[in-house]
């Protein structure tokens, strides 16, 4: 190095970070081709951490406080420089900065409804958004896997990422939790919990610490909407999804027998809606008198032997397509419903 050059060149005495807003991750210190002086002081703040990295590799971590920068304090770059206990001369080494605060309110939430597993409903479509908070606990692993060589990282480079881990466990969270479908939405709280133990490993992989996530709300489907309104307006019968078919059954009587009158044509389609109806609705009203006994294909089959009893041909292809909607609707099985129909369609022969 010429003498001008040396003149020319700053030797950096102190070192620290005043962080200039919130957001900031990780900030490299602006070397350019200055150099560090032997002897120079670092300040470390709470709520930040220090990296030296020599060519690429990261060498000593420093956690808040004040250092005095010698081959002491830097033992690891003091072994991959090759110094030697009588080294005073200045030197050159990347520094970075990182942020250990609290990035509250990070906002999670489905933007494509997400297919889980229910013991009850099988599979189904859930929604959901809330909020969740991390920190850097592991600067080195964070550096390594994603700041990198970059100046500045902030929160927001982050962001996409990060919303993709939580998304990613839901599905997983809904099964540790235990947590019946249809009492997620009663259960936020403890569907939070679940949901950050399933994703805290895949930040602790990356150098972060999931501090907390909250659920802000749960989205059932529209269909089991009126089935969760439903099962509420019927507390009485509790979590036995037998009777409460059977209760949906007696709910939608009326609405059947409406529907064949409205498509049966003139006083015939009446009166094979009505004879329908109450045909089904005597069964039912026997079904729930009596405690709700029996099963939903036992309920089903005894609506159809009283219908097929006093129905004539034109009839039987009424009551047919009226189990026909009791199967769309998933009261009957497909199973059910064909030997209903074989049955019914020997009253034609």
């Amino acid at each position: 190095m010429g003498l001008m050059d040396f003149i020319k060149k700053q030797f950096i005495d102190i070192l620290e970070w005043q962080e200039s807003g919130d957001g900031v991750l990780a900030w490299r210190y602006p070397m350019a081709d200055n150099e560090i002086q032997y002897g120079a002081s670092l300040t470390v703040r709470e709520s930040q951490m220090a990296l030296f990295i020599n060519e690429g590799k990261v060498a000593d971590v420093f956690v808040p406080g004040m250092y005095k920068l010698t081959t002491q304090t830097l033992p690891v770059l003091t072994y991959l420089k090759n110094w030697d206990k009588l080294f005073q001369s200045p030197f050159k080494s990347d520094v970075v900065f990182f942020s250990t605060r609290q990035q509250i309110d990070q906002r999670w939430g489905t933007q494509q409804p997400v297919t889980i597993r229910d013991k009850d409903f099988g599979a189904v479509r859930l929604r959901a958004f809330g909020n969740y908070a991390y920190r850097i606990v592991d600067p080195k692993k964070f550096f390594t896997e994603i700041s990198g060589t970059r100046d500045t990282y902030t929160a927001a480079d982050l962001d996409g990422q990060l919303r993709g881990l939580m998304l990613q466990h839901i599905s997983d969270a809904v099964a540790q939790s235990g947590i019946a479908f249809l009492d997620l939405a009663a259960n936020q709280i403890e569907f939070a919990k679940q949901l950050l133990a399933a994703t805290a490993p895949s930040f602790e992989a990356i150098g972060l610490k999931l501090e907390g996530v909250t659920v802000q709300n749960v989205s059932l489907p529209e269909e089991l909407q009126k089935i969760l309104d439903q099962k509420i307006g019927m507390g009485m019968v509790g979590n036995d999804m037998g009777k409460f078919m059977q209760y949906q059954t007696a709910q939608a009587m009326p609405e059947l027998a409406k529907g064949a009158a409205d498509g049966g044509g003139g006083m015939a389609g009446s009166a094979m809606g009505l004879g329908a109806g109450v045909a089904l609705g005597q069964v039912m009203a026997q079904n729930l008198a009596a405690g709700f006994q029996g099963s939903n294909a036992a309920a089903a089959g005894a609506a159809a032997a009283a219908a097929a009893a006093v129905m004539k041909p034109d009839e039987v292809m009424a009551t047919l397509e009226k189990l026909a909607d009791l199967k769309a609707k998933g009261i009957l099985t497909e199973e059910e419903f064909s030997a209903k129909k074989a049955e019914l369609l020997k009253k034609l022969v």
